[in-house]
């Protein structure tokens, strides 16, 4: 589907994969089934603003698996191979769009922005947060750039990395609970309050290529599982991960990233055995320090794991996942551990304002004009 302006407007493709914006009642619970064509008929179009719609797949974003996301990134890569494409939006079910957000951003070398919304309620519903949020999305879509992914939702922008669903069910369902908001969107206004900083973006995977989530086995990926840390926890299911295959493990401490130390013993096995091994938190904020041993991060680190900074468990799994995904990190364990790291101790750190009170759009469309 293509909506036309007079002349000068912005291209967006929008490409649509599923998720609360696009589900409706099936008898018993919602489940995604709208095509892009009809999630975008719900919403008004920014002015000077031509949409395309891509209808990748549909599924509850539950549902979505690393083919999927592989899949989505070779489409956002031949997308943006087009030079008259000005932005992507991407509508995705919130339950793992960090996830997906994420493992493009540390694949985006684009300066045209790939943007990812979504609705906490149902397609079609009277109270509906869809058409509001992907109107935001194609707004900022066509109005920045140099920002790598970014997520738009309910008015607000984010950074791509460590921005995290923070409400179940509630319309402002994201934040960095670390950091700042990016920017905000309304009244036909993007404002960008701060330049985030991401490490140097990957090349498309070699894996992108043969990515088919409708056959499962068209790709070999590799397992990377998530063990959490709690009292009484012990290293049992660490080491039925290593021993179903795992080739990462993200271990969700407690604290600033601490365990036991039989915990400590069986990651020095797992890395020993050339499985890469991240800690993160179950805390939801704030970084990750070396600062107790008896199995702390102190011990951790000993063993071979790294710590993820401010990157909580799902974006640290995307990160390992992207590590093994990368030539010359799935084979070299030493190669990989140094891929990891840079991911992982990527820049964070949060510039100073690009303006004060002035519009974002204005600046960046100048700029691409």
């Amino acid at each position: 589907m293509k909506r036309t302006n007079d002349g000068g407007a912005r291209r967006i493709v929008v490409i649509s994969t599923g998720g609360t914006i696009a589900s409706r009642w099936q008898g018993t619970g919602y489940a995604a089934d709208a095509s892009g064509n009809d999630v975008l008929a719900t919403a008004p179009l920014p002015e000077g603003v031509t949409v395309e719609v891509v209808d990748l797949f549909n599924v509850n974003s539950s549902r979505i698996t690393a083919a999927h996301q592989l899949a989505l990134l070779r489409t956002v890569h031949e997308t943006l191979a087009d030079p008259g494409v000005d932005g992507i939006v991407i509508t995705h079910g919130t339950d793992t769009l960090e996830e997906t957000a994420f493992f493009l951003d540390l694949h985006h070398t684009d300066a045209r922005p790939v943007v990812l919304t979504g609705a906490q309620r149902p397609f079609g519903t009277g109270d509906g947060d869809g058409p509001g949020n992907l109107y935001d999305a194609l707004q900022v879509a066509s109005s920045v750039s140099d920002l790598g992914v970014l997520v738009v939702f309910d008015g607000r922008v984010h950074a791509a990395r460590g921005t995290v669903k923070t409400q179940t069910l509630a319309a402002d369902a994201f934040s960095d609970p670390s950091a700042e908001r990016l920017g905000r969107v309304g009244f036909s206004r993007v404002d960008i309050e701060r330049q985030p900083e991401r490490p140097t973006p990957l090349p498309l995977p070699a894996a992108a290529d043969k990515a088919n989530p409708d056959v499962p086995d068209a790709v070999q990926l590799p397992r990377v599982a998530i063990v959490t840390h709690h009292s009484d926890g012990d290293p049992f299911l660490l080491d039925a991960a290593v021993g179903a295959g795992a080739r990462g493990i993200v271990l969700v401490a407690t604290g600033a990233g601490n365990a036991t130390p039989e915990i400590a013993a069986a990651v020095a096995d797992a890395v020993a055995q050339g499985v890469l091994v991240a800690v993160t938190t179950r805390v939801p904020a704030g970084p990750l320090a070396e600062i107790y041993t008896g199995g702390g991060a102190v011990d951790l680190v000993a063993a071979g794991a790294l710590l993820t900074g401010t990157l909580r468990a799902a974006q640290a799994r995307i990160a390992l996942l992207a590590t093994l995904l990368a030539d010359g990190g799935a084979g070299d364990p030493a190669r990989g551990t140094a891929l990891l790291r840079r991911l992982l101790d990527g820049p964070v750190r949060a510039e100073p304002a690009l303006a004060t009170g002035g519009s974002r759009s204005a600046s960046a469309v100048a700029a691409r004009a």
